[in-house]
């Protein structure tokens, strides 16, 4: 069960980290408020912003990267490099989508059954 929750954690993660570049791409192009305001909303993202690593392996390089990026340059070239960065996103979130559908049911699934078995054994 916990491996299934994880799982779905995961995906949660990676939802929230692609609805905050998504919501960027849009505040550059129309609202321009401050990142500090739109930060507010994504929580996850706000606590590996301040250290708390949520990923492990080629997501956290690949997150690393990304902030080490963000605002250092032109509106413009911010959108070209957040547009390009969404395909990634995209490719990771659809990754741990199929993960989730997979595996966390594919364990969920058998804890049921263990868990069934388990109480035909001692009936």
């Amino acid at each position: 069960m916990a491996i299934s929750a994880e799982k779905k954690r995961h995906y949660k993660i990676i939802c929230e980290f692609y609805d905050f570049n998504e919501r960027l791409i849009m505040n550059i192009k129309y609202s321009q408020k401050p990142f500090e305001e739109i930060l507010e909303n994504y929580k996850t993202v706000k606590k590996f912003l301040n250290g708390d690593d949520v990923f492990d392996g080629e997501q956290l390089k690949f997150f690393k990267e990304y902030f080490k990026t963000i605002g250092t340059t032109d509106a413009q070239s911010q959108l070209t490099y957040l547009e390009e960065m969404r395909i990634t996103l995209k490719k990771f979130k659809s990754e741990s989508e199929n993960n989730y559908k997979k595996y966390g049911l594919l364990y969920l699934k058998l804890c049921v059954s263990c868990g069934i078995l388990l109480a035909v054994l001692l009936a």
